[in-house]
């Protein structure tokens, strides 16, 4: 019976694609808290989205699906929903790409072009943050001089 269904599901169905949780590639999470790879190499706060944009854009076959959580995800908010899954290996087990043969290279290399996308880019050289820091600064001296 095993044989049979290990023989049904090949590589190429949907359920036998990876899934990867914007959980794993978050800098603001411990291990405990489902991080997968080193911090150094992770992301602030990635979403589902991007990880999905990064590795569409690479030539993976790539599902988003949106209601999903990762179940040690506290957050119940939006941002925090959504994984995808990734066809890493062809029927005949072979990688998709052969530059990404496990799953962790592929969770590196969204780690590493997350924070190029142009979403991101924008963000940072935009308003957003500069209007942070300039808060943060103003609240900093105005402590300093009580």
């Amino acid at each position: 019976i095993m044989a049979a269904a290990a023989g049904a599901a090949s590589p190429a169905d949907r359920e036998r694609f990876i899934c990867i949780y914007p959980a794993y590639l978050n800098n603001k999470k411990t291990i405990a808290e489902g991080r997968r790879i080193p911090i150094d190499k992770a992301v602030e706060n990635p979403t589902s989205t991007e990880i999905q944009d990064v590795c569409a854009a690479v030539g993976f076959n790539v599902l988003l699906e949106k209601n999903k959580m990762y179940p040690r995800e506290w957050n119940r908010d939006v941002q925090y929903r959504g994984r995808v899954r990734i066809q890493l290996k062809q029927d005949d087990g072979n990688p998709c790409l052969p530059q990404f043969p496990t799953r962790k290279s592929v969770m590196l290399y969204a780690a590493e072009t997350i924070p190029k996308l142009k979403t991101r880019t924008q963000k940072m050289g935009g308003s957003d943050q500069s209007l942070q820091q300039g808060e943060g600064g103003k609240k900093g001296k105005g402590k300093k001089k009580k």
